[in-house]
């Protein structure tokens, strides 16, 4: 069995480190010291690595022999009882190059949350060390005011629920950009944003219904599924974000083989940030010729950042995945409430769950 953390609860230490790129920089300064108060109102007792406020490093806030040293100090001391990683970034990979996930076999499981670039040590801790770890908000994520998602965050930290849904509603980017430029056209004042006094407590400003497209995919084909199909499938949630998986492949970070061997059915939630149609399609691709999808129950696709409802010589975000592994014959539920789009359903790596979709409706149940 892959190994589950032990839950916290209020008067427990919760460490934040920054193995890859922090709240050096405003608004993600500001935003921390929102968030730390936010959690220390909840009980917790936040403790703060020499890694936070860093600002030396190339595409991370620190030189990654020494952001790696802390990641791995914090895992292992026994008076931090979960860790959440103080941002997404770039080169977290170069991070991990000095993390030994090997000897994070013997060490007391601990939760750890992050999403996009944390990918890097949350999918190898999952698939070479066997701990789970919680896809989910970095620091910053918890400045807002807290709504279901980061609620919901918790109650995978706290182990206080087991059942979780998609949301109904998103903030879609291209909407939300289209709005601020025509806010400056009448009149924006244009003067530059004091975050030290700004009010992050504020909720997402959602101006999209949230449409779940899924496929039923039988002889080698996604069809896509009626509004009365159900779709199901049961199995390890295992993933992360496309654009850091892409490069681990053939890496000695990638376990996979050894990982298929042992564990026969997996449900892949993926998401990706900065790829275009193409490269997206490509990845999926590098994924399926690698091995990795041998044992796919299924897919839980996230709505993609750079590449939602884009198009690039017939190529969109659906049918670079459903094209690549809908010859693979399991069910396909694609822009769902994961990643960098909020909001985002966070969701536990390595954790055995049952997922359902018909219509727009998606349940997440663990039943490990």
């Amino acid at each position: 069995m892959i190994k589950r953390p032990d839950y916290i609860k209020p008067g427990c230490s919760i460490g934040i480190t920054a193995p890859s790129f922090g709240p050096s920089s405003e608004p993600y300064h500001s935003m921390y010291f929102f968030s730390k108060k936010n959690f220390e109102n909840r009980g917790y007792k936040i403790i703060e690595g020499d890694t936070l406020f860093k600002n030396d490093g190339i595409g991370i806030n620190t030189d990654p022999k020494v952001a790696a040293a802390e990641l791995v100090d914090f895992y292992k001391r026994s008076d931090i009882d979960a860790i959440v990683s103080a941002g997404g970034g770039e080169l977290m990979n170069e991070t991990i190059t000095h993390v030994d996930f090997e000897a994070l076999k013997d060490e007391k499981p601990k939760w750890y949350m992050g999403y996009s670039d944390n990918t890097n040590f949350i999918f190898p801790l999952v698939t070479i060390a066997e701990v789970q770890g919680i896809y989910g908000p970095c620091i910053s994520g918890f400045s807002k005011k807290w709504e279901e998602p980061e609620f919901d965050a918790m109650a995978l930290l706290e182990g206080i629920k087991k059942e979780f849904s998609g949301y109904g509603q998103f903030v879609d980017p291209e909407k939300e950009k289209a709005e601020s430029e025509t806010a400056d056209r009448n009149g924006g004042d244009g003067v530059e944003i004091d975050y030290t006094t700004f009010n992050f407590d504020i909720p997402y400003n959602y101006n999209s219904e949230k449409v779940l497209t899924s496929y039923i995919c039988d002889g080698k084909k996604a069809v896509k599924a009626g509004a009365d199909d159900e779709i199901s499938m049961q199995g390890i949630i295992l993933g992360g974000c496309v654009d850091v998986l892409a490069n681990m492949v053939g890496t000695r970070f990638d376990n996979m083989k050894e990982f298929n061997k042992k564990y026969k059915d997996i449900i892949w939630v993926l998401e990706a940030c900065d790829l275009t149609p193409m490269s997206y399609r490509r990845a999926m691709w590098n994924f399926r010729e690698a091995g990795w999808f041998e044992n796919a129950r299924g897919f839980v696709i996230g709505r993609p950042l750079t590449a939602f409802n884009k198009e690039m010589m017939g190529a969109d975000h659906f049918n670079a995945v459903t094209d690549v592994v809908g010859e693979l014959g399991v069910p396909i539920i694609m822009d769902a409430d994961i990643g960098h789009i909020d909001p985002m359903l966070p969701v536990v790596m390595g954790a055995r769950a049952r997922v359902t979709a018909k219509g727009n409706d998606l349940k997440l149940v663990y039943v490990d």
